[in-house]
């Protein structure tokens, strides 16, 4: 973190700096990082030390029984821990492995799948699609005859394709077929996933396209999703405690934090259930496995390992893949700051009664992933991410100098209504 070294605002500096600690310190000093993470949450950045609110207050406010957190440091899992409960009303807590939806955070993954099948020769980036489908074929239209439907462009949302999320299957509906889904037949609640624009031309967020993902995967290996996801990252990775299996194998369902409304209440059975697993809606994971997952594609990018990936592969999944001037999407990951010590990869992720993020920052390697079962999760993953993101130097904390100045104002009032009564009353 860049931080002001004006004169005037050194000691606020050197005492900011103070406060931050230091990872390499030792146990303590970790858990006094913690303990301020829980009792910092911002609404944002750059608010002064009296909005900070601790972690089991906004937890309330948000009606979210349960989170854990994964942060990373110096390319390791600095700190885990779990909060609060699998589900509302009852005594099991959240723990380091308990199991969350990850929802969309789960694309960044079947897109390092994709990835690994490119350096295999089984998927071609720049190859139309269809190509390579089988089962199915992405109908061809008036947008697909000006431009090709591309695996980057599928995995950078620029292929033109429809359907942003899904909402799931609650307990004891019929679950569709991939087919029903991709055409969107009965029993799948969700439109047919088509191309509306020229593939290429602009960015447009679509889950849709990456179930045309899975439909390739699928086709070229010979393999359910899952096992090519498991073998491909999930084990390379030590993804231990992750699965992309839907519906949820019973021997896991116990490890679960069960989703819940905006009113705190759990939703009937626990969860949806989200055959569109390409979406990475049906990944149910821990912050612990995620922050893994992100350390690997951090080591992959600097050449410091290919265990995941080539360097090659994750620089060009790291690197802007759609137009110019629109949302800066990678292959898999949303991209922010980029060509600055602070650039960043990121994806967050909103199934029924879940809400979670991920961030990584390669260049410093640092990054935290949070993971919530409610669905009002995401004010509260925010501001959890605020204050994670002002205790590892991620942003510049500015709350002490806002402080110190506003000490300076009500000094100088004070001193200018004490002045100004000697005055009159002399």
């Amino acid at each position: 973190m860049s931080r002001s070294n004006h004169p005037p605002l050194l000691f606020a500096v050197c005492l900011a700096l103070l406060m931050s600690g230091c990872a390499s310190a030792g146990p303590a000093a970790i858990e006094r990082r913690i303990a301020r993470v829980e009792r910092g949450l911002l609404a944002d950045q750059g608010d002064p030390l009296w909005k900070r609110v601790p972690l089991s207050d906004r937890m309330a406010h948000y009606n979210v029984p349960g989170v854990s957190i994964a942060v990373v440091d110096d390319f390791e899992i600095e700190w885990a821990k779990g909060y609060g409960l699998l589900e509302a009303g009852r005594d099991e807590p959240v723990t380091p492995d308990t199991l969350f939806q990850a929802a969309s955070v789960g694309k960044p993954v079947v897109a390092a799948a994709a990835l690994r099948l490119v350096e295999e020769g089984l998927l071609e980036l720049d190859q139309n699609v269809n190509d390579g489908l089988v089962s199915w074929q992405v109908p061809e239209n008036e947008f697909t005859v000006q431009e090709e439907v591309t695996l980057r462009r599928l995995l950078s949302h620029s292929a033109g394709t429809t359907v942003g999320g899904f909402r799931g299957y609650a307990q004891g509906e019929a679950l569709p077929t991939l087919q029903q889904i991709l055409d969107g037949e009965y029993p799948a609640n969700s439109e047919p996933i088509r191309v509306v624009a020229v593939p290429g031309a602009q960015y447009a967020y679509s889950g849709g396209g990456y179930v045309i993902v899975q439909q390739l995967i699928m086709d070229v290996t010979g393999t359910p999703l899952p096992g090519v996801i498991a073998e491909t990252v999930l084990e390379p990775v030590g993804m231990a405690q992750s699965t992309f299996e839907a519906p949820l194998p019973n021997d896991l369902a116990s490890e679960a934090a069960r989703g819940h409304w905006p009113d705190g209440q759990p939703i009937a059975g626990g969860w949806h259930r989200y055959p569109e697993m390409g979406s990475g809606a049906s990944l149910w994971s821990t912050p612990s496995d995620l922050a893994c997952f992100g350390i690997e594609i951090m080591r992959a990018y600097r050449g410091e390992s290919d265990r995941l990936l080539s360097q090659d592969t994750a620089r060009a999944m790291l690197s802007r893949q759609t137009p110019d001037g629109i949302a800066g999407y990678g292959l898999g990951f949303g991209l922010a700051e980029e060509g600055t010590p602070r650039f960043h990869f990121i994806h967050d992720g909103g199934n029924e009664g879940y809400r979670c993020v991920f961030v990584v920052y390669p260049e410093l390697g640092r990054g935290a992933v949070i993971m919530t079962n409610g669905h009002l999760g995401d004010g509260l993953r925010r501001e959890i991410l605020n204050s994670i993101s002002v205790e590892y130097s991620l942003v510049s904390d500015l709350t002490l100098v806002y402080t110190l100045v506003v000490l300076g104002l009500v000094v100088v009032g004070v001193g200018a209504l004490v002045w100004w009564r000697r005055r009159g009353s002399a």
